[in-house]
């Protein structure tokens, strides 16, 4: 099966059939789908139609019946979506600023969210870094992100830095490229517009951040799944945008692995002097892992002097599991204290 949010396999859980009817044994719960995801609206609602047992001759022993049957659908439901309750409410995190962007390039408003380090002040002359997030959102994966940034700092882990997290509109469109593969367009009916949002990010969002902000000029950005195949494909197309670049279980398989046909020759056209770091992940996904691997052998015959990278396969882990696995040691990693 295959996430319709992201187009990962991932292993079906679908519910027996002596326990509900043949419409929800179709059903099936993915591990990294949010709230708006097709397949858990789909449980929810059918779990709301499933009929009664037949009725018995002993009326009271029908209602027991009835009352545990129900309870059980509805345990059973819980169970499955579980994995998404992040997406309904927010998690507690440490939002220091939101503000929006009427964006020319994209012709809609974003709305970006601010992480900002302990001790900041606004009036100080200090500046800092900055690690920008896709998948944004404070009901997204911008709450756990920046708690685990802001616990690094803490412990002396990783310099202070901010964190933007760019909260998603139209994430399919954004996240990719155009694509030849009909599957690719069953997976996410609207592509095509990573161009459009790169030049967003570069031509509107970093520009005002800046004016807004005190930086030091130092940029990373960090996301996942079709998120992070538009960071591997920011990398390979404008290896100057950021300085550090981590993508976990990147959605290499889009368009035929096309990004993979033609990465030997942009690493080799990268400049060698350039200071730059990229960082990827992997889990146990076998439309993932492969391809990445692929990219880590590339970068092991191509990547220029300058880049510092790694590649670190993970699989212990799911898709669904791997991003807040790993994130932590990801940004210690990305982000460690300057001498």
């Amino acid at each position: 099966m295959r996430c319709v949010r992201d187009g990962a396999r991932y292993s079906a859980r679908s519910i027996s059939p002596d326990s509900a009817n043949a419409r929800i044994r179709r059903v099936v719960a993915c591990d990294r789908c949010d709230a708006a995801c097709p397949d858990r609206t789909r449980l929810l609602a059918s779990f709301a139609q499933i009929p009664p047992p037949r009725a018995s001759k002993d009326r009271n022993t029908m209602n027991s019946i009835e009352w545990m049957f129900r309870a059980a659908c509805l345990m059973v439901a819980i169970w499955l979506c579980a994995g998404t309750a992040y997406a309904a409410e927010p998690e507690p995190h440490k939002l220091y600023e939101t503000f929006t962007i009427e964006s020319k390039t994209l012709g809609e408003t974003r709305r970006i969210n601010v992480y900002a380090p302990p001790g900041f002040d606004a009036k100080a002359k200090r500046k800092y870094a900055v690690l920008y997030m896709l998948d944004g959102g404070v009901k997204e994966d911008f709450p756990h992100l920046s708690n685990t940034v802001d616990e690094a700092i803490a412990a002396g882990q990783i310099e202070p830095v901010f964190v933007v997290g760019i909260e998603n509109t139209r994430r399919g469109r954004d996240m990719t490229g155009p694509t030849q593969v009909a599957q690719d367009r069953k997976i996410v009916p609207e592509v095509g517009g990573a161009a459009q949002f790169r030049a967003f990010i570069r031509d509107e969002l970093i520009p005002q951040f800046e004016r807004r902000f005190r930086v030091n000029g130092r940029r990373g950005v960090i996301a996942e799944s079709l998120a992070g195949l538009f960071v591997v494909e920011t990398f390979l197309l404008e290896p100057d945008l950021f300085d550090t670049w981590v993508a976990i279980s990147p959605s290499l398989w889009w368009n035929d692995r096309a990004l993979l046909h033609t990465a030997a020759a942009r690493l080799d056209a990268m400049p060698s002097k350039r200071k730059s770091a990229l960082l990827l992940y992997s889990a146990n996904e076998d439309n993932i892992a492969p391809e990445t691997q692929q990219l880590a052998d590339m970068l092991k015959a191509h990547a220029p002097k300058g880049l510092r990278w790694d590649y670190r396969p993970r699989p212990d882990l799911r898709h669904g599991t791997i991003y807040r696995s790993v994130e932590a040691e990801a940004v210690r990693w990305a982000l460690p204290v300057r001498k």
